[in-house]
């Protein structure tokens, strides 16, 4: 049902006013909760700030819609008409995810200035490193000027520092017009901390949390509405904004025992879209679950989301780099774990998680389920940014060890995304940073992430404090060093390994049964072959060689390789790719 401006549905006020510029106007309450203006308001297209008087309150609380709160959460929205913005991307038909290379960012962090205008001048770059989507974390409004943005309260609104809806929507046009698709981080699991004043209006939340909130009514008196609330932020992102996709945050954090589950619900919605839109529109969750029936297609009794995210992946292959085994890393110690999750998509797949302390994960069907639908990476927002010092693997790695990482990525069967700098080994961290206007919140938020730390046997010491402006102006971007020596030599990497992407329909090839993996614990070698192509990665501290037998190089690691007589020589922490030549 369409409904009109300054509508809001609220069934738990008694009495609604509506503040619209200098006016106050009463509301009148329907028989669906849905309360509208009794009096004459603004047309949509004006800009002017409005908010809505809850019974005898005499200050206004924001729109649960809002697309603007050019003050603050705390404060009254302002209009926005998405129509107002001339879209340029007719020609536009989307990006599928299958054979795509996604590139996660953090808009505030990306560039010096920190915005969405400022982000479209870096499109050339990422076009010459094989960027197919670009993934923004959460931009919705938080409280405070810089934030992961896992933190909002405004899921309708763009957050004002960025550049607000309207930047957001030249930032879409203008990566359609690179070639580049968007894809839009966001997060429904719950809440932030300061700034919801939605279970004012209605039941929001229900009782229970999870590890960041109170947890979203999606199943209990009055969810219907919260389940549209959701289901029309979707379609917002997707049909106002033009965005070609959405990851969906931690989705086993959502509590629903519906049927539908909230995510089926989304996927016949999402697919509805597509089909009238006819581009492809991706939804890519995040779940700590290792359960396919995720991105099971529906008529297979799944939910049907398009692709889900491997942590499995990325820890195979940390632990294969760097040697870290504690906490949730210990399982993955033997090598042949990397194996494993190369040709099984899950290392836990109904093993014993020694982390849990319980058996963990589901099987993937390898004969019916493309690789593409796993989602991996050898860094990202989390892995970086939850360690103490929010430190990259470029401060511990060498160059040939950076360079593994990107072939087994890049290389490998699954759909790979970077994380924003790691294409030239960049030295910045991506450090955990709030700016949380209240005291109290700031210092429950800082001895919190010590806290943590400290039971993952992480030195408190090391740990910064989120609140202090230095943690964030640590973890900006300094680009400067894509023109240093070591960054032209990693760029250089990641830009052979975007063309042999291209170029070999191998390296694309979505069939777990052809790929194979072996795995030399002793000698801490590993061999990957998929088609005529062959990665072989030294993950030892000597020299090794492995035969290839009449192949040649396409790719090798910085210190290089040899290959006489059908045998590769691999320095220490060397890689290669070959292809045969028969």
């Amino acid at each position: 049902m369409t409904r009109k401006p300054y509508d809001v549905w609220a069934p738990r006020p008694r009495r609604l006013r509506l503040s619209v510029g200098d006016a106050m106007v009463e509301m009148t309450r329907g028989p669906d909760d849905w309360w509208t203006p009794s009096g004459p308001v603004p047309d949509i297209t004006t800009e002017v700030d409005y908010g809505y008087l809850i019974d005898d309150e005499d200050v206004p609380r924001p729109d649960p819609r809002s697309r603007r709160q050019p003050a603050g959460v705390h404060q009254r929205s302002r209009t926005y008409d998405p129509a107002g913005h001339t879209w340029r991307d007719q020609a536009w038909t989307g990006r599928q995810l299958a054979g795509s290379v996604i590139y996660e960012l953090h808009v505030g962090t990306f560039t010096p200035e920190g915005t969405l205008d400022a982000a479209l001048d870096r499109l050339d770059h990422l076009r010459s490193i094989g960027v197919d989507l670009v993934e923004l974390m959460p931009v919705n409004a938080f409280n405070g000027s810089h934030n992961w943005g896992y933190d909002g309260v405004a899921w309708f609104a763009v957050q004002e520092e960025y550049g607000g809806p309207a930047a957001y929507q030249r930032f879409v046009d203008g990566c359609h017009g690179a070639g580049i698709g968007v894809i839009q981080d966001v997060v429904y699991n719950h809440l932030g901390p300061s700034g919801n004043y939605l279970p004012l209006f209605g039941p929001y939340l229900k009782e229970g949390r999870n590890a960041w909130g109170d947890l979203v009514n999606l199943d209990g008196d009055g969810s219907a509405e919260v389940r549209s609330y959701i289901r029309d932020n979707v379609r917002m992102w997707l049909a106002d904004y033009h965005v070609d996709g959405l990851r969906l945050d931690a989705v086993h954090a959502l509590s629903d025992a519906s049927r539908p589950h909230l995510l089926a619900q989304l996927a016949v919605d999402v697919a509805a879209l597509s089909a009238h839109q006819r581009r492809p529109l991706t939804l890519i969750a995040e779940s700590d679950l290792n359960d396919p029936v995720l991105v099971t297609p529906r008529e297979a009794g799944g939910y049907g989301l398009d692709a889900q995210w491997s942590d499995d992946f990325h820890h195979a292959l940390h632990v294969a780099l760097t040697g870290e085994t504690q906490g949730y890393y210990a399982d993955f110690a033997p090598l042949s774990a990397l194996a494993k999750v190369c040709e099984r998509g899950f290392f836990h797949d109904g093993t014993w998680s020694s982390f849990r302390g319980r058996p963990h994960g589901v099987p993937i069907d390898r004969a019916t389920m493309p690789t593409w639908r796993l989602v991996v990476g050898s860094q990202n927002h989390d892995q970086v940014g939850n360690r103490a010092r929010g430190d990259r693997l470029a401060e511990s790695l060498d160059d040939d060890q950076l360079a593994c990482a990107a072939l087994l990525t890049l290389a490998g069967p699954f759909t790979p995304m970077l994380f924003q700098g790691e294409e030239w080994a960049a030295s910045t961290p991506f450090q955990f940073f709030t700016s949380h206007p209240e005291e109290d919140l700031g210092r429950a938020t800082a001895e919190g992430r010590i806290a943590e730390f400290a039971e993952h046997g992480w030195d408190p010491g090391q740990v910064p404090d989120p609140q202090d402006p230095a943690t964030y102006e640590r973890s900006r971007l300094d680009w400067s060093e894509t023109h240093g020596e070591r960054g032209r030599r990693l760029l250089a990497v990641y830009r052979r390994l975007a063309q042999l992407r291209r170029a070999l329909p191998e390296l694309t090839d979505p069939a777990f049964t052809h790929l194979r993996c072996e795995a030399d614990e002793e000698r801490r070698l590993f061999v990957m072959h998929r088609g005529e192509t062959t990665a072989a990665v030294n993950f030892g501290h000597q020299p090794a060689r492995v035969r290839v037998g009449d192949a040649e190089v396409l790719f090798e690691t910085p210190s290089g390789v040899t290959l006489a007589d059908g045998v590769l020589a691999l320095p220490p922490h060397g890689g290669a790719l070959v292809r045969s030549a028969g």
